[in-house]
């Protein structure tokens, strides 16, 4: 049986091809949320993202240092909820549902990221979808305007 010997073209090809292939099958991009370590709706929404198959990190901070965290990446004052999370160069401010999350890394428009203002019942980790309430997801635009990116009616 012939042994095959790899060369630096072999190892050139490998790894090309590696690298195609390779987001067909990686996994999604993960998700960083600063957030307030007294907070349940933060721990909820984690466990939605997980369960929804996002890697998700947390990091605890508090009062002026979050709404500071916020503001220095771009989310406008009217935008704002209780948590604040970055996937890819995407922030996610509030209770935003992982389908939207998964659009938003689809279509990639040029943006800051989504936002559910307040803190709506019935949003991912704001209690039973089945009694939410009306709610919208903005997209927040690089200039600090803002659109419709998705509404959710009441159920």
């Amino acid at each position: 049986m012939p042994i095959t010997t790899l060369t630096r073209r072999h190892l050139i090809l490998i790894a090309g091809v590696a690298a195609i292939a390779r987001p067909a099958f990686a996994a999604e991009p993960f998700i960083h949320i600063v957030k307030d370590r007294n907070c349940g709706c933060c721990t909820a929404w984690v466990d939605v993202l997980q369960a929804e198959g996002f890697t998700v990190t947390t990091e605890d901070s508090l009062g002026t240092l979050l709404m500071r965290y916020k503001s220095d990446n771009g989310i406008p004052q009217d935008m704002i909820s209780c948590h604040t999370g970055r996937i890819d160069q995407y922030m996610l401010e509030g209770h935003v549902p992982p389908s939207d999350i998964r659009r938003l890394l689809v279509e990639r428009p040029d943006a800051i990221g989504l936002a559910v203002p307040g803190m709506p019942y019935g949003s991912p980790g704001m209690g039973p979808e089945s009694e939410r309430e009306a709610y919208d997801v903005f997209l927040i635009r690089r200039n600090g305007t803002t659109e419709f990116f998705s509404r959710y009616e009441a159920a």
